[in-house]
């Protein structure tokens, strides 16, 4: 099986050093985004939990544009969050990207801290 590792100039700069993806086979499997400003990994989008979910969102979406695919063909995703209280509030914007009835399988995971302060990152696999 080939495996490509991916980094692309459009999507948000990286906070460390990964690839934005990485195609292995017939999957892509997509680094964890943060709710960081694009062209600026230390910068946070938003203090609260709906504008920093929308901001991991829309920077996951620029990294699977840059694969040449969409939110459709995503399969399985990984939440982590500093705050469970936020729970909630961050699925109703996340659930807002989906097709109705075409969630993908999900863990969410409860963490003591992500990178740059934020409070939630999502991370996707794939299928291509």
């Amino acid at each position: 099986m080939e495996i490509e590792h991916l980094v692309f100039g459009d999507a948000p700069e990286r906070v460390g050093p990964f690839s934005h993806a990485v195609r292995a086979g017939d999957f892509l499997f997509v680094t964890g985004q943060m709710p960081t400003v694009p062209d600026d990994p230390g910068k946070l989008a938003s203090g609260e939990i709906e504008g920093q979910t929308r901001a991991v969102m829309e920077n996951l979406q620029s990294v699977l544009a840059g694969a040449g695919t969409t939110l459709d063909r995503v399969v399985f995703a990984r939440v982590y969050l500093v705050n469970f209280q936020d729970f909630d509030r961050m699925n109703t914007v996340y659930a807002s990207y989906f097709a109705p009835g075409k969630l993908p399988a999900r863990t969410c995971i409860g963490v003591t801290g992500l990178a740059v302060g934020a409070l939630v990152e999502i991370d996707f696999v794939v299928a291509l």
